[in-house]
């Protein structure tokens, strides 16, 4: 049944969102609870990698994902400049993973000498050991959107990680958490 006043809302200026806009959004957007993946990729001989909650599943077939990085960061750089990347999903267990990779100013060279990986078969680029899934995907378009890069790929190789068990690592809050399904 339709209420019949407007829900309670902040109105974005006519002139273009102001600070605070943006805050009221950043608060908001917060209630929005997301899986977190680390997206990884091999670049002029390094591995870069980097903490991720956009992402989605975009087709089944041909299998196609999408994940949204910031268009200024390093991951970006790397995803776009290696054609080819992999998505691991972490469990909870891998909150620290998540953290050490998420923190701003990490060093390029040696960013995963303290996280547990192997190759992926096609790219080479690293999947994080323990992770719920894995995909490594074949970029086929990228589009700006605001201040993210878009990279849309079809996925060339996937698994489920050693060891995973069934215990996602959830964004929520501005804070990670788990999520336990009822048996």
């Amino acid at each position: 049944m339709e209420i019949p006043d407007a829900p309670p809302a902040h109105l974005v200026g006519s002139d273009g969102p102001g600070e605070a806009d943006r805050e009221v959004y950043r608060g908001l957007a917060a209630d929005i609870a997301s899986g977190v993946a680390v997206v990884a990729a091999r670049h002029r001989g390094h591995d870069v990698a980097a903490t991720v909650t956009g992402y989605l599943d975009v087709s089944h077939d041909p299998p196609t994902l999408l994940v949204s990085l910031y268009e200024e960061g390093r991951a970006c750089e790397a995803v776009e400049a290696a054609g080819a990347w992999t998505l691991s999903l972490l469990a909870r267990d891998q909150r620290g993973i998540a953290s050490w990779l998420a923190s701003p100013g990490n060093p390029v060279v040696g960013l995963l000498n303290q996280v547990p990986f192997r190759r992926a078969p096609v790219s080479g680029a690293a999947v994080v050991e323990g992770a719920l899934a894995w995909f490594e995907v074949r970029t086929v378009r990228a589009v700006t959107v605001a201040t993210h890069r878009l990279v849309v790929g079809e996925v060339v190789a996937m698994g489920r990680g050693a060891g995973a068990g069934d215990d996602p690592l959830v964004h929520f809050a501005r804070d990670y958490t788990g999520l336990r399904r009822e048996r």
